[in-house]
């Protein structure tokens, strides 16, 4: 019996991860190099040592002040997404599963500081019974354990629980805890390769939260 949902945090709830790339593609355009899209995307939902801003400065032909860039990129960044709304579907799935009495959780590979500002931003911070970010575990997904510390937070065996996810390092993350895993790619993550997910969609406007459960 399906008694928690457990929710990803960039890309899912907020599309962070679309509008950081239209912001790095400008980037790249105005130095004239190529974005190493293929390359970045394998990082998206866990925490990668590979760096847009490393490649930038070694295949740009141009000198630039690499700091300024990243201060500019940081605070266009933030500011920009106080315009951004959440995913469709998110609002709605928040409040369903409240009213049908499921625990709601929050597991992400970014921090506390990050997920907690946004969510402020967006009013669904309350939502949330438990958060549990890369400040709370020693490995970030792929690894299982944001989601197994997440549902030990909300009291549940991880069986009965249901992640959403948006990346293949959280699809990932999600099976390996014993979790059931529904994928609702962005545009950024359409074309991953996923494992073995229990259910895709398009958009969680697709489908009421009580009905896909029931499905599942």
């Amino acid at each position: 019996m399906i008694k928690g949902v457990i929710f990803d945090f960039d890309g899912l709830i907020l599309d962070t991860e679309t509008y950081q790339y239209e912001m790095f593609k400008e980037i790249f355009n105005t130095h004239s190099v190529e974005l190493p899209f293929e390359r970045w995307v394998k990082g998206i939902g866990t925490k990668s040592n590979f760096s847009l801003f490393d490649y930038l400065t070694e295949h740009s032909l141009t000198k630039f002040n690499l700091d300024e860039i990243k201060e500019k990129f940081r605070k266009d960044f933030i500011e920009g997404l106080k315009n951004v709304d959440c995913r469709d579907g998110i609002r709605d799935y928040l409040e369903e599963a409240s009213n049908l009495g499921l625990s709601i959780g929050l597991a992400s590979s970014s921090n506390f500081e990050w997920v907690s500002m946004h969510l402020k931003n967006l009013e669904l911070f309350d939502y949330f019974s438990c958060i549990k970010t890369s400040d709370d575990v020693e490995k970030v997904k792929p690894s299982p354990e944001l989601y197994i510390n997440t549902a030990k937070c909300l009291g549940l065996d991880p069986k009965e629980c249901i992640v959403f996810e948006d990346s293949a390092n959280g699809a990932i993350a999600a099976k390996s805890a014993e979790m059931k895993c529904v994928i609702v790619p962005n545009s950024i993550t359409n074309n991953m390769n996923f494992c073995a997910v229990d259910l895709r969609l398009k958009s969680m406007s697709d489908i009421s939260l009580n009905e896909l459960i029931k499905g599942l």
